[in-house]
């Protein structure tokens, strides 16, 4: 269960997905302020995706919350923290009260949809063989076999090299299935237009 409030983390190249690590190298003095609170708290972290560099502060209603599972202090208040996805939320409303640098707000917790189990491992072995027909597949089998399916999805929809909004939208979707066909689409829509070459990337 997410807690009612949420500090918000926002940044124009990030979607954070459940069950997903995230690195973040934290230097900008009010997100320093705000780790060290979530460090002498609950450890979580709202992570949402800003509209655009130019305007962080306008930012996607839907957000991933994360907690902190690693955290290295550097010199100066910088942190190298990594994050763990844990559940999306929707933004309900900011408490301008706060009195705080960073943002903070009431939010509610968005519970994934069921989904078929064998539907969406079928989907899987559709997605890994479009992976390796479009040769694409060096970055999708660093991940282990043994990885979950959602997670493999989760994991894909993070880090493989799609659109900031594409990401979100992705997020945004009701379940791992349909994630997954989403993510098949994508792929097909790439080989179409002749892209192949693409990277696995971490923001």
């Amino acid at each position: 269960m997410l807690p009612g409030t949420l500090p918000l983390f926002p940044l124009p190249n990030v979607v954070l997905f459940p069950d997903v690590f995230l690195p973040l190298h934290i230097f900008e003095p009010r997100y320093r302020e705000m780790t060290r609170a979530a460090l002498d708290g609950n450890r979580l972290i709202g992570m949402v995706l800003a509209k655009s560099a130019a305007e962080p502060d306008e930012c996607y209603p839907v957000g991933c919350a994360g907690v902190i599972t690693h955290v290295e202090e550097l010199d100066g208040g910088r942190y190298n923290i990594i994050l763990r996805g844990l559940q999306k939320f929707r933004i309900l409303a900011e408490d301008e009260t706060a009195g705080r640098p960073y943002r903070i707000a009431s939010v509610e917790a968005i519970p994934d949809g069921p989904y078929d189990k064998a539907d969406l491992k079928a989907l899987r072995a559709k997605l890994e063989a479009l992976l390796v027909s479009s040769g694409t597949a060096n970055f999708s089998f660093r991940l282990p076999p043994s990885m979950p399916d959602s997670e493999f999805v989760h994991a894909l929809s993070q880090y493989f090299g799609f659109e900031a909004i594409e990401r979100q939208a992705l997020l945004e979707m009701s379940d791992p299935s349909a994630r997954c066909r989403a993510l098949i689409e994508l792929v097909e829509m790439q080989v179409l237009m002749g892209s192949n070459d693409w990277k696995g990337r971490s923001n």
